[in-house]
């Protein structure tokens, strides 16, 4: 089928608009016409020079719509659903069937390379030329998507479909840290670090489990006035020279249970590690190329780092719940938001890059 597209054709180059021959759905594969689709801090690495991300390729992996066709040998989704799009996992290895998707041993492949695992091409360009369409299983910068049925989420028809892409990465990712991977309770105390959308998710989260304590840092002083809004009971600005010690301060001198790094700025690292208590968890989500450095003192008084993927959430059980937490006036992630046009990607690019907008989703 003929489908619309927003193509990158070089990691310097701005993304084009482009008619796209897209496959029929083959076994176990859906294609799913897009209502709206978040652009997440993730989509930024096909800007990274080298062959890190194929070009040309169709990005974007925070898609939600409705269910157009299905291949043969899908059963729970059918067409006229309306789904969210999460990444993909092979549902078949140890970590799978242990409730930990993220953590399947095929991430990488399935998710990041954006081409099918047999190197069958399922997108063609006007050219006749190979465009990769496998990003985090969806590449969702378009009209219609193909997935499987491992990676959409049907969801109720009564709530706003092209405001729910972002749910099933960026918020997913914050707020399942914060519920399931750490597991914050109520009285606890938590450090984010980052305002962008996964930290301002994990904020929400945060007061959903009732976490008493919760500081959000950031450089952007508009973001921090957001945290508070959403949340937050203390801000820090970055630039403040010793923000572990505040940190520290305003939890009664010990640090908090939990920090939650979204940056993956090494120096930020550190000062998330040393605002813990001892016993405390930090919690790493930024994408980053650097090493990290850390006082090993800390780590021998007890204090835990730990990696988290996609929050260690499954997306078929965690994404309804942030949509009933929403409707109760608990969760309001729409806050993030600011819509576009498909068309003027580059300037929504532009905005999240800038600092100036938390979360663009855009609109086919």
């Amino acid at each position: 089928m003929q489908i619309d597209a927003a193509v990158l054709r070089a990691a310097d180059a701005p993304y084009t608009i482009e008619r796209v021959e897209l496959a029929d759905p083959g076994p176990g594969e859906i294609v799913v016409r897009i209502a709206g689709v978040g652009m997440c801090h993730t989509d930024l690495l096909g800007r990274v020079p080298g062959d890190l991300v194929g070009k040309p390729v169709i990005l974007g992996h925070e898609g939600s719509g409705v269910v157009e066709a299905v291949g043969p040998g899908v059963a729970g989704v059918t067409r006229g659903d309306h789904v969210v799009m999460s990444f993909d996992s092979c549902g078949t290895c140890a970590n799978c069937r242990d409730a930990k998707p993220g953590a399947c041993p095929q991430m990488a492949a399935l998710n990041m390379i954006a081409v099918p695992l047999d190197g069958t091409p399922r997108a063609l360009d006007a050219g006749g030329n190979a465009v990769g369409n496998r990003w985090f299983g969806q590449s969702s910068f378009a009209s219609h998507a193909l997935g499987t049925v491992r990676n959409v989420v049907p969801v109720t028809k009564d709530v706003p479909l092209e405001k729910l892409g972002p749910l099933g990465c960026g918020v997913q990712t914050g707020a399942a840290s914060v519920l399931v991977s750490l597991g914050v309770r109520a009285g606890d105390s938590i450090a984010v670090f980052g305002a962008g959308a996964v930290g301002l998710s994990a904020v929400m989260a945060a007061k959903v489990a009732g976490a008493t304590t919760i500081v959000a840092v950031d450089l952007n002083d508009a973001r921090l006035d957001l945290a508070r809004e959403l949340g937050a009971t203390h801000t820090i600005n970055g630039a403040d020279d010793d923000i572990a010690g505040r940190i520290r301060g305003l939890s009664g001198g010990e640090g908090v249970q939990y920090s939650f790094d979204t940056t993956a700025v090494p120096s930020v690292v550190s000062a998330a590690v040393a605002s813990l208590r001892t016993t405390g968890v930090c919690g790493l989500v930024g994408v980053g190329s650097e090493e990290y450095r850390l006082d090993p003192n800390l780590l021998l008084m007890g204090r835990t780092v730990k990696g988290i993927i996609e929050g260690d959430a499954v997306p078929h059980t965690f994404i309804p719940m942030m949509i009933d937490l929403w409707r109760k006036g608990l969760f309001p992630f729409d806050r993030l938001i600011e819509t576009y046009p498909l068309d003027q990607i580059n300037q929504a690019e532009a905005d999240v890059t800038s600092g100036k907008v938390v979360k663009p989703v855009l609109i086919p």
